[in-house]
Formats: C-alpha cells, structure tokens, sequence
C-alpha cells in the first residue's frame, strides 16, 4: 500500500474511534444526567419553582403566540355541546407520565391554568427514560388537585413513567365520556390530548420536548423572564394560546386575564385562520 493511502486509512480509523467514543461518551452522560433527573421522581414542587413559572404580563404579551406550533394541533368545534363540570366549564387534559410530548406541554398548562386558578401538590416528573427525548423534566397531575372559579380542570395520566414487563403500568383509567371525547376529536389516539369545553381541542404537542431536554427545572423557570429565550417562545406562546382557548370558554373571564392583548392577538389570528 502507498504510504499515503495508508496515512488516510489511518487517519479514518482514528477518526471513526473518536466518533464512537463520543457517541458513547454522551450515551453515558446522557444516561446519568437522566437518572439526576429521575432523583426528583414524585418530589412535591416547591413554591419558589411555581412562583418563577408566574410569568408577569409584559412578557406575556411580548412572547404573544411564541413558536407554539398551533397549525396541525389546535381544532376548533362547532355543533358539539359544552362540556362542563361542577358548574363551570371543564377543561381535559389527558396524558401519560411516560409520553415526553406530554412533558413539554405540561410546562405550558401549568403556566396558563395557574392564571385561572390554583394548583395543589403538584409533583416532579421526568418522561420515560428509554423514549424520545428521554428523561425531560416535567411534572406530573397525578393526585394533584386545582381550585378555580372560572373553569375546572380534569387531568387523566393514564400511565406512568417506569416499564414493567415491557409496557407502562396503568395510573388513572379514563371515563366512558372521556374515551368517548378522545375518539371523537383524536380519533388517532394521540397524546396530549386537551379538551377546552368542546370549544377547541389541542390533539399533540405544541412544542417539541427537545427544546427542554438537556435542562432541569430550574433552569428552564429561569429562562421564562426573558421573551427572547427559546424557553419563552416555546413555553410562554403555548400557554398563552392554551389561554385564549379557556378565556373563549369562559367567555373572557377575568378580564385581568382575557384582557391582555396577547389574548384578542391570538383570537383575531386564528380567526383569520378559520
């Protein structure tokens, strides 16, 4: 062989080591930071995490729709009767701890339902560590409770987040209505499925949990204060456009919330949308 074919197959095989080595490498980092993560598995959310997820107006309103990615998720519902409960409209969420896309959404339900009303032992959560994107830190609406006066939230996560004998254990088992809803607005199966009072439904993610992956809790609420972050366009837009769907359920109260102009920005876009 010429001495500088040789020096080129040298050269790759060096080349290709590295790469499988740093492959690896990041499997195993990946791996650890994922298990880090999953430490926090069923933690109660401490206030000062749910105090820096109370996002103030003015970045609200500068985020507007963000980079929610609302075209082929968001439906509007006509003919169908308004779903209520307790008296006020019933907002669906339903889900699985395991599902990584519900991980991503649950950030922005959290942030949209707390302008509305009040969560109560809401707990840490991490997606399944095996899935895409694994191990994104979220949290979790299991034996969770929600007080508000405007709207009452029913969230069903229908497994959990650690296999066993290869499928995810069942957590809560949806309703006959609630079946019932998913087969008639996602006919797919798909999940996260948000039900906003048969007024609209969001079938799937409104942003990729990738986004969020590589961080923990901490850092992605530290991000939310700045409307130029990814987290914000991602996090904040969502929530907002979860918010104009429940202002439209509750016929735009309260007004310190529907009242925002992120909120008739959103209505008067996806109006022009049909």
């Amino acid at each position: 062989m010429h001495p500088r074919h040789r020096l080129y197959v040298i050269t790759f095989a060096v080349i290709a080591i590295a790469v499988v080595a740093l492959f690896l490498a990041t499997g195993v980092l990946r791996q650890g930071r994922g298990a880090a993560l999953a430490a926090y598995d069923g933690l109660p959310v401490p206030p000062s995490l749910l105090a820096q997820m109370q996002v103030q107006d003015s970045v609200a309103n500068s985020v507007g729709i963000g980079a929610a990615s609302y075209q082929h998720t968001l439906k509007s519902v006509s003919g169908a009767e308004q779903l209520n409960a307790s008296g006020k409209p019933e907002i669906l969420y339903m889900g699985a701890e395991y599902c990584p896309f519900c991980a991503a959404q649950r950030w922005a339900m959290v942030i949209a339902l707390s302008r509305f009303g009040t969560f109560g032992g809401l707990k840490y959560m991490t997606s399944s560590a095996t899935d895409y994107s694994p191990s994104t830190p979220t949290f979790t609406f299991y034996n969770s409770t929600y007080t508000s006066s405007y709207v009452t939230f029913v969230s069903v996560e229908m497994q959990s987040n650690i296999p066993a004998n290869g499928t995810y254990p069942l957590l809560q088992r949806p309703t006959a209505q609630q079946q019932s809803l998913m087969g008639t607005f996602d006919p797919s199966g798909s999940i996260p499925f948000m039900d906003f009072a048969n007024q609209s439904v969001i079938v799937g993610a409104l942003f990729d949990p990738l986004a969020i992956d590589s961080e923990n809790w901490t850092t992605i609420a530290s991000r939310l204060s700045n409307p130029s972050s990814l987290e914000s366009q991602e996090i904040i837009g969502s929530a907002n456009l979860m918010t104009a769907q429940i202002c439209q359920a509750t016929g735009n109260q309260p007004q310190s919330v529907c009242g925002q102009p992120y909120v008739s920005q959103i209505e008067a876009l996806l109006s022009r949308l049909g």
